[in-house]
């Protein structure tokens, strides 16, 4: 069984990169800078920013289903960020050392299993929770702090 992991695509947040602040606020987002060259994952790349990167924090709809697990919340953007990162068989540095839990989908966007992955567990769990044919697509998010870090569909 085979996966792939993708990060958001750029375009869709273009706009907001070339925002001033004052526009920013009034989207519900603010630019900010990276204090160290961890903690600041980016939801395009699905890399860590680097220490002195500029990066856009905004609400993000994650899941956008019509059942009760629609979800939002916060997500940082590198504004250097390229090209969306796209991992097959492998989990993206961004998962490295943290804990990820995964919320496994069915095709109508409800939720039928979840896993949480300690560091270097991501890969076992992602293919243990496709065992089970009804999953159509995994959410993984920060354990800790509950934010979306990438979509994970089969390959």
């Amino acid at each position: 069984m085979s996966y792939r992991i993708t990060g958001l695509q750029r375009d869709q947040f273009e706009d907001y990169f070339g925002m001033d602040d004052i526009v920013l606020a009034q989207h519900g987002a603010v630019r900010v800078t990276a204090e160290a060259d961890r903690g600041w994952p980016c939801r395009i790349s699905l890399e860590d920013a680097k220490a002195g990167e500029q990066l856009i924090l905004l609400n993000h709809v994650s899941h956008e289903v019509a059942t009760p697990y629609r979800s939002a919340y916060a997500i940082y953007l590198r504004e250097n960020a390229g090209m969306t990162a796209e991992y097959i068989d492998e989990p993206p540095p961004v998962f490295e050392g943290r804990p990820i839990a995964f919320r496994a989908f069915d095709a109508g966007g409800m939720l039928r299993d979840a896993a949480l992955a300690l560091p270097g567990q991501a890969d076992i769990k992602i293919r243990g929770l496709f065992d089970n044919a009804d999953i159509a697509y995994i959410h993984a998010h920060n354990a800790a702090h509950g934010c979306f870090s990438a979509k994970v569909e089969r390959a």
